[in-house]
């Protein structure tokens, strides 16, 4: 059994902040637990725009405060997301996320990051992996 709070990994190196700017997140299930998904608190920062697309990942994303706009970049479409609401990247949607207020959501992963990862040119998490040992 693994118990650990989202306090506990603040500035340690489960606590990952984008190179962009952009977002922080806060990884406390990563890769090496070995359960089959990642779980994150990330907070993406108001006035900034990210595109993303997770090409080698499912993720399903809960805000539980702030709000963003998201567009999808395979229709089109844009949705007003605010806390309660989920979207989840079932079909590794390219997307753009615009935050209007500091955005604070939960974010499950599957295959599991390792919590290296930043988003490329592309936007894309790069599907690294653990070392059997880990």
């Amino acid at each position: 059994m693994i118990v650990r709070s989202f306090k506990d990994i603040e500035g340690t190196d489960r606590h990952v902040k984008a190179a962009s700017g952009t977002w922080e997140s806060k990884r406390i299930v990563l890769a090496k637990e070995r359960v089959g998904f990642s779980l994150h608190e990330t907070i993406l920062y108001a006035g900034t725009e990210t595109a993303m697309w997770y090409a080698n990942h499912v993720e399903a994303v809960v805000c539980t405060k702030g709000e963003a706009e998201l567009t999808d970049h395979t229709d089109g479409e844009t949705y007003r997301i605010t806390p309660g609401t989920m979207y989840l990247l079932d079909g590794h949607e390219k997307h753009t996320l615009r935050v209007k207020e500091d955005f604070h959501c939960l974010c499950v992963f599957n295959p599991p990051v390792t919590g290296r990862e930043d988003h490329d040119e592309n936007g894309v998490y790069p599907l690294l992996t653990e070392p059997e040992s880990a």
